[in-house]
């Protein structure tokens, strides 16, 4: 401790002077070694001694000194307590010109040193994103791509910034995207790989990033680390193809990018990775994997090539799964599909597996959300394909009643959904579905939607379109009489909305035998 308040006072006193290069280096050298053999005693003495002026000095006017201050500093900035007065000394913006360096140990060293002190500091982060600080990283990371020391300071340094909406903006200005796919390529350790995807899956918060990465071939890339630890069981491989799979559910904004991921072939690599954690039974690797999937099945033109690789069917595998988180989002992702599909729909209405099973999950009492897919995806299924077969499919797997329990949600969109599937059925095949709709009781489930002041008009408006299918049947005429729902009608012809008076006058026309007009 005695050298190394010897060796401060000679820098207080001597620090400037140009002459004196060598001794400057050699109390430098001393500050290090006493930092590496008590550091916080060393720490006490360096805050007394206000060294801080003196290193930025140095750091100015001293070329061959500058580097060996650029280290001190990044030894002192790892104490939280030190930062202080190395923010107070102004040393962060002395440092910022220094980032425009050609020297490697510069590099690593004043690199080192900001990101110590500005850590956990917004108000510096924001403050070295105004004076350009990303230009210069991205710039390092674009020189020095194979320096393994100064990418792995870069990389720390855009994971400290990239949450800024300023760094984002200031980034997606540069080409940023190109050099983290080319580095992403390259890594091979699982820190490496840690850092890289945070990094990343911050960016892909950023439309203009998310095009650009998916123009630098992001999705090739973790396609291929998807491949590679395939059949990996380690927790730190899991991580990571965990981190992929959130990070393709991330960039799957918009339709353009869907479509990209999709002709690159990253469904086969999505769909391996679910069939094989199927078996090993990590759900978060699932349902990361499903969200993408379900993403990537929005665009009208994925839906035909992914049916067309098969996807509806491979994706039924998890149907084993007991797991009520991935047997939510599989039967978004089936329901996604089936949307506006006829073949889809149909291929799905005439899987008597898949059928019982959507049968068993709308009786679901614990999970709602599985429930509600499941009786969505049934409603789904019969609306989008029209055909005699896929009804009688739905009517012999039990799933009427579910559908006619679903018009009595507490959500008119369902209610809508049920309908509309209910009302399309009956005009398919009204005769091998009446049994079902009077055990079932859907005409008095009907009249009670008409009654209730709380219906949606549009819900009003379906349950009548409903009803006039219904009166092809003379036993469900019947019931429709007996219940009385004529005088519910004659209500709704003074209703509010105008569709809803429409729709009862006509209803009320086909109950009283005469033709529509």
């Amino acid at each position: 401790m005695e050298t190394l308040s010897q060796h401060l006072e000679y820098l207080g006193l001597c620090g400037d002077d140009t002459e004196s290069e060598d001794q400057i280096l050699e109390s430098l050298n001393g500050i290090l070694l006493a930092l590496t053999e008590d550091k916080q005693r060393s720490f006490s003495l360096l805050r007394e001694s206000g060294i801080f002026l003196t290193l930025a000095k140095i750091l100015k006017g001293n070329p061959r000194c500058a580097v060996k201050a650029a280290q001190v500093l990044s030894e002192i900035a790892k104490n939280d307590e030190m930062k202080k007065p190395c923010i107070e000394a102004d040393l962060v913006v002395t440092l910022i010109p220094l980032l425009e360096s050609t020297d490697q140990e510069m590099l690593l060293h004043a690199g080192r040193a900001i990101g110590r002190i500005c850590y956990d500091n917004r108000d510096l982060q924001e403050e070295l994103v105004k004076v350009g600080v990303i230009s210069s990283l991205v710039r390092i990371l674009t020189d020095y791509a194979e320096s393994e020391p100064l990418v792995h300071v870069d990389l720390l340094a855009l994971c400290n910034l990239a949450d800024l909406d300023t760094a984002k903006e200031a980034l997606s200005k540069t080409k940023v995207a190109e050099q983290l796919v080319k580095q992403l390529r390259r890594a091979e350790n699982h820190e490496r790989l840690e850092i890289i995807f945070e990094v990343l899956q911050a960016l892909a918060e950023n439309d203009a990033l998310k095009v650009q990465l998916v123009e630098a071939g992001v999705q090739e890339v973790l396609s291929d680390i998807l491949l590679r630890l395939q059949g990996n069981s380690q927790a730190e491989d899991t991580c990571i193809v965990k981190a992929a799979s959130d990070l393709i559910v991330s960039l799957l904004l918009g339709d353009g990018n869907c479509i990209r991921m999709v002709q690159v072939g990253i469904i086969h690599q999505l769909l391996d990775l679910l069939e094989k954690h199927v078996e090993s039974g990590d759900v978060s690797v699932q349902h990361a994997a499903l969200s993408a999937l379900r993403n990537l099945a929005i665009p009208v033109v994925n839906k035909v090539q992914m049916l067309e690789e098969g996807v509806a069917e491979r994706i039924q595998v998890l149907l084993r799964s007991e797991m009520p988180p991935v047997q939510f989002k599989l039967l978004g992702t089936l329901r996604m599909l089936a949307d506006g599909q006829a073949d889809a729909a149909e291929i799905l209405g005439q899987d008597p597996m898949l059928l019982n099973r959507l049968v068993q999950w709308c009786d679901v009492k614990d999970h709602a959300g599985v429930h509600g897919e499941a009786n969505r995806l049934l409603a789904s299924i019969v609306r989008h394909n029209r055909s005699q077969e896929v009804v009688k499919a739905v009517q012999e797997a039990q799933g009427v009643k579910h559908l006619v329990s679903m018009t009595t949600s507490e959500h008119a969109a369902l209610q809508n959904e049920a309908l509309n599937a209910l009302a399309i059925a009956s005009a398919i095949d009204l005769d091998i579905l009446e049994a079902s709709f009077k055990e079932s009781q859907l005409v008095q489930s009907l009249h009670r939607l008409l009654q209730d002041d709380n219906t949606t008009p549009e819900v009003k408006y379906n349950s009548m379109t409903l009803l006039c299918s219904l009166l092809n049947s003379g036993d469900l005429r019947q019931e429709i009489e007996e219940d009385k729902i004529k005088e519910t009608l004659e209500q709704l012809c003074s209703h509010s909305n105008a569709n809803v008076v429409k729709e009862a006058a006509a209803t009320l026309q086909v109950l009283k035998g005469e033709p529509p007009h």
